[in-house]
């Protein structure tokens, strides 16, 4: 650890801050072409980012998958889309914090008799007392990086045989928030006291380290992988917390931030978008290129972290008994 931490310590540049603050204050470029025809499956569809995602790609012709936690909601969600633009909007639901959850719904989308076009893994969580999951895993770890880690799994091998898809996941300049990189010695934080930034940073991190390595496996396929930062904008992530929280987030952040429907541009362009045909294994602020911060980018921790989820997560026992 100490090692990694000098080894970061070196790899910082004020450059790469000072980017960061002017990027933020750009806008996201605007894509004019249409998505007629399009499968986009989106997870956490009903509110924020999500819900304003869905409605741009069914304007420009879209059909929908939806992945979400409520019936209702997602009842109420399908109905709208349908009447509003015309296009289908079917939906599954799940709870990605749970791994048996996410697991049925790897395995829907990896059934089906058509292409998927575009995955958005947007679906979030913020706490700022540790939480853990039915399975034992910490949940803003398990919602941000495991469900979105295995969902990509299992449909590698559907994505290659399409020769054509794009995944982006909707990360976070909050991965700043890991100065020194993971622990991947206490994912679960057992063994340190918990923050909330800290344990959303680490999240974060850990889906831009698995990046890496699934640009790497979908090299040459066709299929591209990318996370975005989706801006400043109001979403209800934290609604979990106290009362203190909520009512410091409504009267204070709240007010500062723009929006969703910036974060919807950007991930439109970024999923349609000429521009970015063949653009993979990238980090963007909205639809600006982006150098992450060292711990994101250290490639050895990337494929230590792809060995431990692969454990953790029962992936590897999975594939080996799949396998004749």
């Amino acid at each position: 650890m100490r090692r990694k931490r000098a080894q970061y310590f070196r790899q910082y540049q004020w450059s790469n801050i000072f980017a960061m603050i002017r990027n933020n204050r750009r806008d996201a470029a605007i894509c004019a072409d249409q998505a007629k025809g399009m499968l986009v499956v989106i997870t956490g569809a009903t509110s924020g980012i999500g819900y304003t995602t869905a409605r741009k790609f069914a304007s420009q012709g879209a059909n929908l998958l939806c992945i979400n936690r409520n019936q209702e909601k997602s009842e109420k969600l399908r109905n709208e889309i349908e009447s509003e633009f015309g296009v289908k909007c079917d939906y599954l639901i799940a709870d990605l914090s749970r791994m048996a959850d996410i697991l049925h719904v790897s395995q829907e989308l990896a059934e089906l008799s058509s292409p998927i076009d575009l995955i958005i893994h947007n679906a979030g969580v913020y706490l700022t007392r540790r939480e853990l999951t039915d399975d034992g895993f910490e949940k803003v770890f398990s919602v941000h990086y495991l469900s979105s880690f295995i969902m990509n799994y299992l449909l590698l091998d559907k994505l290659k045989a399409q020769e054509s898809a794009r995944v982006i996941m909707v990360g976070s300049e909050g991965h700043r928030f890991a100065v020194w990189g993971l622990r991947l010695d206490d994912l679960n934080w057992e063994r340190r006291r918990f923050s909330g930034l800290k344990s959303y940073g680490s999240a974060k991190t850990a889906q831009l380290l698995s990046m890496l390595i699934f640009a790497d496996k979908l090299e040459g396929s066709g299929v591209t992988i990318n996370t975005m930062h989706p801006g400043a904008v109001k979403t209800e992530t934290g609604q979990e917390n106290g009362p203190l929280y909520r009512w410091f987030k409504r009267n204070f952040f709240d007010k500062t931030l723009k929006s969703a429907d910036i974060s919807a541009e950007a991930l439109y362009y970024l999923g349609v978008s000429k521009e970015v045909d063949g653009v993979t294994g990238k980090f963007f602020n909205l639809t600006t290129l982006e150098e992450p911060a060292p711990p994101a980018v250290d490639r050895e921790v990337a494929a230590e972290l792809w060995e431990v989820t692969l454990k953790m997560t029962g992936l590897k026992e999975r594939k080996i008994q799949a396998e004749p």
